[in-house]
């Protein structure tokens, strides 16, 4: 069995960390996007009521105004003045839609994300312990699979929605030295078999 240096390894868990880090920011992120998607549709009703009123406040006033006055570029620069403004809040509007798409794609990711977590994933296992006092992982790491299933402790890398994922990564550890590494599935947090390495 390889050797993992201790200084690997700590470098290995920080990574993981910083990724676990990242993740949490891309979820904070996305609250925040939601918070601003519903801040936008309200702007957008009240930009539209405002728009309507506007709209019918610039009818009147040009039709009052067409009336009062023989001067017709007076009218004309009127009427510009209104389109310009419309054009203004459709652009606005265009954008807003645009961020809206965004922002659910990013939120249909983290969906996709929580249901995988609870369908069956595929890892590979790389050693096991009798004892429950190595540092090699923490539930906080996003990438490793650590189960007790008496009287071992497993430690696994990788999460994947394929067996032929697994295969493929258990494939590289063997040529890196792992040469017990194999294939399990796990669903709820539990191993539920070891698979066929081929």
């Amino acid at each position: 069995m390889p050797f993992i240096e201790e200084s690997d390894l700590l470098d290995l868990h920080k990574d993981i960390d910083k990724a676990q880090i990242l993740n949490e920011r891309l979820l904070d992120q996305v609250k925040y996007k939601n918070k601003e998607i519903k801040s936008y549709k309200i702007q957008k009703n009240i930009f539209a009521g405002i728009t309507t009123f506007f709209v019918l406040g610039a009818l009147a006033l040009y039709s009052f105004s067409a009336g009062m006055r023989s001067n017709e570029t007076s009218n004309t620069n009127n009427l510009l003045v209104s389109i310009d403004s419309l054009d203004v809040i459709k652009s606005r509007i265009d954008n807003l839609k645009l961020k809206n798409e965004e922002l659910s794609n990013v939120k249909e990711f983290y969906l996709a994300k929580e249901f995988l977590e609870k369908e069956k994933i595929y890892s590979v296992q790389i050693q096991s312990f009798v004892d429950n006092n190595i540092t090699l992982s923490s539930e906080a790491l996003a990438n490793t699979v650590f189960v007790k299933t008496n009287p071992f402790y497993t430690y696994s890398l990788g999460n994947f929605e394929t067996i032929d994922e697994a295969r493929s990564f258990r494939f590289q550890l063997i040529k890196m030295g792992f040469e017990d590494a194999f294939v399990a599935s796990y669903q709820d947090g539990k191993r539920v078999k070891i698979e066929d390495p081929y």
